[in-house]
């Protein structure tokens, strides 16, 4: 992406840069027992809703575009790592990016990074996506809901998992008024923290759950 860089990284898209992993992360905030990760089959598609600050959307997953990212998303949700974390960084006309938890200290289990995909469904309006570094196999747990037709990012090798069907709305209503101001590594290490005392307006999620899983509903009729 020619005359879009940024920060130490000069390869890297500033909207998507992936954050730089940082030692001894800390902080207080606990949250409910995670639900246990269930097996993911090899191929299907489930819903996630999340209920946000702003309202109520979901998300569909289809594993056939992206398997990697979508076991990855699953896992995630199962672990209730969304719950309580912010719309972080958000541009109006392009994105909304989440995935950093409210409790720092949930990093380090999540710190493996994934393999990159073939994109075989790309960055239109409302399809979601893991953020990554220009460095090859750098997803973790950061993603990003695209607010328009952002198709220029595909041949990076952005590759869409899933998509909302439900509530792009509220996704239009996520708060854009901090845009690129709060600082990835000072949520990294601090969770929200930081951003309730620095950026007391932005949008959260409160919960992300599954609620309609073709895989659970194969397994139960076998």
């Amino acid at each position: 992406m020619t005359g879009c860089t940024s920060g130490t990284d000069d390869s890297v898209p500033p909207t998507l840069r992936a954050l730089e992993e940082m030692n001894n992360p800390s902080g207080n905030w606990q949250r409910a027992t995670p639900t246990p990760a269930a097996p993911i089959a090899k191929t299907g598609i489930y819903q996630v809703e999340f209920i946000t600050t702003e309202g109520k959307f979901v998300v569909e997953v289809n594993r056939e575009w992206a398997p990697i990212g979508a076991d990855r998303f699953y896992k995630l949700v199962q672990d209730q790592f969304f719950d309580d974390a912010a719309f972080f960084r958000v541009i109006s006309g392009f994105m909304a990016q989440f995935g950093l938890p409210a409790d720092p200290s949930d990093n380090r289990k999540w710190s493996d990074e994934l393999k990159d995909e073939p994109v075989i469904q790309g960055n239109k309006r409302g399809f979601l996506t893991f953020a990554k570094s220009s460095r090859k196999d750098s997803r973790t747990t950061q993603m990003f809901i695209n607010f328009g037709d952002n198709s220029r990012l595909d041949a990076d090798g952005f590759s869409a998992f899933g998509q909302v069907i439900e509530g792009m709305d509220v996704v239009d209503s996520i708060n854009s008024e901090y845009g690129e101001s709060p600082d990835q590594s000072s949520v990294k290490r601090q969770g929200n923290a930081y951003l309730h005392s620095q950026f007391p307006n932005l949008s959260y999620i409160q919960t992300a759950r599954i609620t309609k899983d073709d895989l659970a509903a194969d397994a139960a009729n076998e």
